[in-house]
Order: structure tokens, then C-alpha cells, then sequence
């Protein structure tokens, strides 16, 4: 009996530990990704999407909530992408959903994320109003919240004027696979593999 609810304890941590697993590929999707001016979740200020992208060569837009296992699990390899290729014309803009601003900030502070970050809404009860949760659904993730989620943005592709900035991009609809993640991203940035 002992060794059967040991084994019933064991399965379950195994599925529980199993499930937060959500990673997902590069892919390219077509869609209308919209140029956006949201707040920088530590200074209050407007950040343009379309002018933090110029004069870079790949830009990575990261979703993500606070609260979320499969965010925490990508937050210091995303910092540590963001630190590692920043001087090669990459960069990393976090926009955070569904929790508070100061939750942001904290989260931000705890997982000693340097790269910008703005945020697109507060409440849990926005999921399904965001454009985020737009953006991901056209890109086929399936996920219930969607975070993180990550959009890749070359501005030399981006449309120049007007409310879309890319027609398409590519994407990860889950977390970052870390050795194809980082391939990709030399890759866009003409270093050697």
C-alpha cells in the first residue's frame, strides 16, 4: 500500500512538473502586428514601438505576466540573451499583462531585469481584450494565457509609417527553446554559430 501511494505522489509531481513545460519553436506567421505607444512599467513614460526599433537589427518583444511559471522559467535567459547581444544591434522590450504595474515593477526588480519593459493591462479579467491575446490567437497558440510570448521583429522589414509594423513576423508561442532560441538570434544578427 505504502509503495502504491508512492507511486500515485511520484506521478503527480511528475505531470505537474511536466505541464509547465510549454516550449515551442521559432516560427514565421503571418499577421498584422499593430506599432503601439504603451507606458514604461518603471518610469511612467510612452515608449513607441517603432522608434525603439530603429537603427537596431532584430528586435524581440516579449509577453509576459508576473505571475506566470512558464515566464519565470524564460526571465533570466532572456536577460541573459538581452546582456550577452545587446552590443550587436539586439534588443529585448518586455510588455507586461494582466497584474498590476507595481507587481510589474517588482517582478522587473526581483528577476533584476534590465531591459525596457511596458505594459498593456492590469487586470486578469483583460485576457481576452488585449491585443496581445489577439496577436498570439492569429499566430495560432492555443495556450490559455499566452505567456510568454515572443514576436521578432527585423526593422528593416518593418513598414515604415502607418498602425502596422509588420504584416509578418516570427515567433514562439510558448517558451523559448534555449539552444534554437539563441541560434536564431545570431543568426538574424550575422554572427557565427
Amino acid at each position: 500500500m505504502k509503495i502504491l501511494f508512492a507511486l500515485i505522489i511520484l506521478s503527480l509531481g511528475f505531470i505537474l512538473v511536466s505541464a509547465q513545460n510549454e516550449q515551442a519553436p521559432v516560427v514565421e506567421k503571418e499577421f498584422a502586428y499593430k506599432d503601439w505607444v504603451y507606458k514604461n512599467v518603471k518610469t511612467g513614460t510612452d515608449m513607441n514601438l517603432r522608434k525603439f526599433s530603429f537603427g537596431k537589427k532584430l528586435v524581440m518583444v516579449v509577453y509576459f505576466a508576473p505571475w506566470c511559471p512558464n515566464w519565470k522559467h524564460d526571465a533570466a535567459f532572456v536577460q541573459g540573451l538581452y546582456e550577452k547581444y545587446k552590443g550587436n544591434g539586439f534588443d529585448v522590450i518586455g510588455v507586461g499583462e494582466y497584474d498590476p504595474v507595481d507587481v510589474m515593477k517588482t517582478h522587473l526588480d526581483a528577476y533584476k531585469i534590465t531591459f525596457p519593459a511596458v505594459y498593456e493591462s492590469e487586470l486578469r479579467t483583460d485576457k481576452q481584450k488585449t491585443l496581445h491575446y489577439e496577436y498570439r490567437k492569429a499566430a495560432g497558440d492555443t495556450r490559455n494565457w499566452g505567456s510568454p510570448w515572443y514576436v521578432f521583429l527585423e526593422p528593416e522589414k518593418l513598414e515604415k509609417s502607418g498602425i502596422i509594423l509588420s504584416k509578418k513576423a516570427n515567433v514562439v508561442n510558448g517558451e523559448l527553446i534555449k539552444d534554437q532560441a539563441e541560434s536564431f538570434i545570431r543568426t538574424k544578427l550575422g554572427l557565427a554559430l
